[in-house]
């Protein structure tokens, strides 16, 4: 059985969970199956039927956008890890739409 490790970022869509446990001999199949039962992360991880432009999928340590993609096998004790891009700010839709703009430090500032 493969290992999916969610990220902290997608947890309230995996009902918390920081693994799951999937059976599939691709990618594809693999998150198929966890998609079926977390129907929300299936939705932050998907776009259009393939791996959403934010979302980073890794498979023995290797990005699969340069091996086979969604068809990239998945050997049966593999460890399949979701991360999401993060750079500079954050996205709405990766907060849950719970993102605010960021606060000016508070005191003095550094002359530094």
């Amino acid at each position: 059985m493969t290992t999916v490790r969610i990220p902290p970022t997608l947890r309230p869509d995996a009902e918390g969970q920081r693994e799951i446990a999937a059976e599939g001999s691709t990618v594809r199949e693999v998150l198929d199956e966890v998609g079926e039962r977390f129907p929300r992360l299936r939705a932050r991880i998907f776009e259009n039927g393939n791996i959403a432009a934010f979302v980073n999928v890794y498979v023995g340590g290797e990005d699969i956008r340069t091996q086979d993609g969604l068809e990239t096998p998945v050997a049966d004790d593999a460890t399949l890890i979701l991360l999401p891009a993060m750079a500079g700010g954050t996205l709405a839709s990766l907060a849950g739409g719970a993102s605010r703009p960021a606060e000016p430090a508070s005191g003095t500032a550094s002359t530094r």
